[in-house]
């Protein structure tokens, strides 16, 4: 009798070494919330904009793209104060369901031309004016981020063209459309430079998180953290980024100042938008 209760104990799971146990419960319980989150915050709103993005009328490819003024900027003469616009489209192809290209416009007081900056994939990344302010990207209408004016912005353009001039990926082959250096890691990169122009770019833009290759941290002066790890996963937490969370170059999060949501492919939602401006000084 006694040998066979021994027998019958060493056969029950948790006594015999060769059963693997069972899961911690709080283990099941935080991997279930963890899956749901992702469900929730990344992939559910980047399958929607998919599904939309499959049903807009959009060109077949670049050659057959509007790529000219779109209207959405007034003539630089018509704007006598220095000002800074930072600027964002729609990319194309399928691209444009989840991202956004960006670029960055300056213009000095009393100057009668717009000069823009941005990041393009062929031959020398850093372009300068090699298109229309306010152009189309790809037939797709631009729209504002965000806007210094006045003695600010006046303030804020030598220190703009500064950062443009020591980009550090400027080299002809350095640009990579994912996860980054791309056009979005490139204004990002000037908007944590010189965080006086108090804007973050928006979740659509993918590759904003870019820091470089390896893990990265980074303050910027503007009280932001910063954290990436390859570009592909990370964080930012500050009064500018708000609270985000980034996977595989998208961003999902909380803007904590301009109450609303951030979805990956979505965009802001929220009761309130960004606003178009910041105070002139």
């Amino acid at each position: 009798m006694g040998a066979g209760r021994r027998e019958d104990a060493a056969s029950r799971p948790f006594n015999n070494p060769t059963r693997i146990p069972y899961p911690n419960p709080m283990f099941l319980r935080t991997t279930r919330r963890l899956v749901t989150l992702f469900l929730l915050f990344f992939l559910l709103p980047v399958l929607a904009s998919t599904i939309w993005w499959a049903n807009v009328d959009r060109p077949a490819s670049w050659r057959n793209a509007d790529w000219g003024p779109s209207g959405v900027l007034p003539a630089a003469s018509a704007v006598p104060e220095a000002t800074v616009h930072v600027m964002a489209a729609r990319t194309g192809g399928w691209k444009g369901a989840v991202s956004v290209h960006s670029w960055i416009l300056v213009k000095p007081a009393g100057a009668t031309a717009w000069t823009r900056y941005d990041v393009v994939g062929w031959g020398e990344p850093v372009r300068r004016d090699a298109y229309a302010p306010d152009a189309r990207w790809y037939s797709n209408t631009p729209f504002v981020v965000g806007t210094v004016s006045g003695a600010q912005a006046a303030d804020l353009i030598p220190r703009i063209e500064a950062v443009v001039a020591d980009y550090p990926w400027s080299d002809r082959g350095a640009y990579r459309i994912w996860p980054g250096p791309n056009s979005n890691s490139f204004v990002a990169h000037i908007l944590r430079e010189v965080p006086e122009i108090g804007v973050a770019l928006p979740p659509l833009a993918v590759g904003k998180d870019w820091l470089g290759d390896g893990v990265q941290t980074r303050w910027d002066d503007g009280g932001d953290l910063h954290v990436s790890a390859w570009g592909l996963a990370g964080l930012s937490l500050g009064p500018r980024s708000g609270f985000e969370l980034h996977l595989l170059g998208t961003s999902a999060g909380l803007d904590l100042l301009r109450p609303a949501l951030k979805l990956p492919g979505v965009g802001r939602i929220g009761l309130t938008r960004a606003p178009a401006t910041t105070p002139t000084t």
